[in-house]
């Protein structure tokens, strides 16, 4: 006999009806994840700090005929991630998949970085997501909701980095090892969670490498000569795999950090 997965793969990836709440949604990953599980059919609360750029996103959602609200808001205390997790049920009556796409960067040698602006990295990256995933995990085990969470690491959460990286990859080597401790703590109640890692990809993070900054040009060099495909990385090219981390396709995949980096931590 049979199987439906392998009589019809494509239901694998099936997300419609699920409720996403997505926050940094005003980003690159964000809006990535908000569009494409949107036009898939999922339901989305999307959260941002920022309220313009939030509206634009949310007006492409609806645009493709998503079901959308929107939230300003960051995950800076737990009794904001839970009013998320509350806006979210408010709207939909659940929450299915989480996208932690909030963070920041602020790059400067150890010598000359405040503790400050280390602090407010290591805030953004990892505190944000451990409340994340307080709130909403919660909810998943005492709802006994087979839940699914992708968070956002980075290639830099595995590899160092001369450029003045010491908060920035504290906090990615922070965020992976995050996800695989919820991953083991979680797979008893059938929840997964997974982190995607990309290398150097456009973004509002990034922006400063594609400027006249010399710190930022030599970034960028040093890191397409690192790329075996020769290429920076496009949001486009995270889409794929964040569908597959959030769908039924990976229901036996969870502590994983994936690598969308152009063959960069192949060599």
């Amino acid at each position: 006999m049979i199987s439906e997965p392998l009589r019809n793969p494509l239901s694998l990836f099936d997300v419609k009806g699920k409720v996403a709440l997505i926050t940094g949604a005003s980003g690159a990953f964000g809006r990535g994840c908000a569009l494409a599980l949107g036009a898939l059919g999922a339901k989305l609360l999307l959260v941002s700090g920022s309220k313009d750029e939030l509206a634009e996103v949310a007006a492409e959602a609806k645009e493709i005929g998503a079901e959308t609200r929107t939230m300003i808001a960051r995950p800076d205390s737990l009794a904001e991630t839970q009013a998320m997790l509350k806006a979210a049920l408010d709207a939909y009556g659940r929450v299915d998949q989480l996208v932690v796409a909030s963070g920041m960067n602020k790059p400067g040698f150890i010598q000359d970085l405040s503790y400050e602006d280390w602090q407010k990295v290591m805030d953004a990256n990892v505190r944000g997501s451990w409340l994340l995933a307080k709130a909403v995990g919660t909810y998943w085990i005492e709802n006994k909701v087979h839940g699914k969470m992708l968070l956002m690491s980075s290639v830099r959460g595995r590899h160092g980095n001369y450029s003045g990286y010491t908060s920035y990859c504290t906090s990615k080597g922070a965020t992976d090892a995050l996800t695989r401790v919820l991953a083991t703590e979680w797979a008893k109640y059938g929840i997964t969670v997974n982190a995607i890692a990309p290398t150097v990809f456009r973004s509002k993070l990034t922006a400063w490498m594609y400027g006249d900054d010399e710190v930022g040009q030599a970034t960028k060099a040093r890191s397409l000569s690192r790329i075996p495909l020769g290429r920076l990385g496009e949001v486009e090219d995270l889409v794929g795999m964040a569908i597959y981390l959030l769908s039924p396709a990976s229901d036996f995949c969870t502590g994983q950090v994936m690598y969308v980096d152009g063959g960069y931590t192949a060599g």
